[in-house]
């Protein structure tokens, strides 16, 4: 029977969906919650697998991990991108690579989840309260605040609306950004130094690649006000972060929200944990039971195709 492999199902969500009973006379489904990064125990665990389903970039899949796995036919993304696996790779050791849809707001509700608890500070109020604490700090007010908005993509634009509806100032960037663009998403184009210097929150919704990788260092984060707030919901990298660190331990910026980090699950030697005036999220922005039930769905979709030699979802 074919054999699949539910990888990196970190609190079981993806175990607990009805959707994998259509596969039970064509294959076999194994859940892992467990993350591997040994690469010589991913191997050995993966070798029996005619497919594998991945969450988004938990693990990564480079040529030298899949050339070990002789019975792989079939790999599967959340998404319909995935920076860590190399299909060029894939392609021509014959493995089909695919994704599945993600819903597009989630990320954008976790982005305000920061900004709002970096503004009104809600969890330290609420873990002072618990403790004897009345009232440790002043809130910030949100309406008549610049929001700077860098990309302005689906998220970007959700991200931007909302900004509008606290009755912010929004500005936005992106590389290939038109003022056309922009005038119909109800935000001011800017260059990205105007943007680093006016807002208060500087919000990423860039998709990862090389051309973005470290867009935002030293040069921008010293562009802030020492009372702005960086939130990156995106991917660690497009934030040089050893600049990050040097922003925040130096008083550059107000703090930082960040739902993505360089290592995941982040390790306790990440010198960010020590790191003052941030709010840190395990990368949650897409992870909702709708977004598990879309993309896992899709992901049996694609191995039923598969199997029947129709199209799948090709990245």
């Amino acid at each position: 029977m074919f054999q699949v492999a539910v990888i990196d199902d970190y609190q079981g969500p993806a175990a607990g969906l009805d959707c994998w009973q259509e596969l039970s006379t064509r294959a076999e489904v194994s859940f892992f919650q467990d993350h591997l990064t040994d690469t010589e125990a991913l191997v050995e665990r993966l070798q029996a697998f005619d497919a594998v389903i991945a969450m988004r970039e938990r693990t990564p899949f480079p040529a030298a991990v899949m050339e070990r796995l002789p019975k792989l036919r079939l790999l599967i993304t959340t998404g319909m991108s995935n920076a860590a696996i190399d299909v060029d790779s894939a392609r021509s050791l014959g493995i089909t690579v695919c994704g599945t849809r993600l819903l597009p707001h989630p990320a954008a509700e976790l982005t305000w989840a920061l900004i709002l608890e970096l503004a009104k500070r809600t969890g330290a109020e609420e873990t002072g309260l618990r403790v004897g604490v009345w009232q440790s700090g002043v809130g910030l007010d949100l309406d008549g605040a610049t929001l700077g908005v860098v990309g302005l993509g689906k998220l970007g634009r959700r991200v931007a609306a909302i900004g509008a509806a606290f009755g912010m100032n929004v500005l936005a960037w992106s590389q290939n950004l038109t003022l056309e663009q922009g005038s119909s998403a109800g935000v001011e184009v800017v260059s990205k130094e105007e943007l680093f210097r006016r807002s208060d929150y500087v919000t990423i919704h860039l998709r990862y690649s090389e051309r973005t990788r470290s867009v935002v260092g030293e040069a921008e984060l010293g562009l802030m006000k020492p009372t702005a707030y960086l939130v990156n919901t995106s991917r660690a990298p497009i934030v040089d972060q050893e600049a990050l660190l040097v922003a925040l331990h130096g008083g550059w910026i107000g703090g930082a929200g960040l739902d993505v980090h360089l290592v995941e699950p982040i390790p306790a030697s990440d010198p960010i944990l020590r790191a003052p005036n941030t709010v840190l999220t395990p990368h949650i922005g897409y992870a909702t039971r709708g977004n598990f039930e879309l993309s896992y769905s899709d992901a049996v979709e694609d191995v039923t195709a598969f199997l029947a030699d129709r199209p799948v979802r090709v990245l």
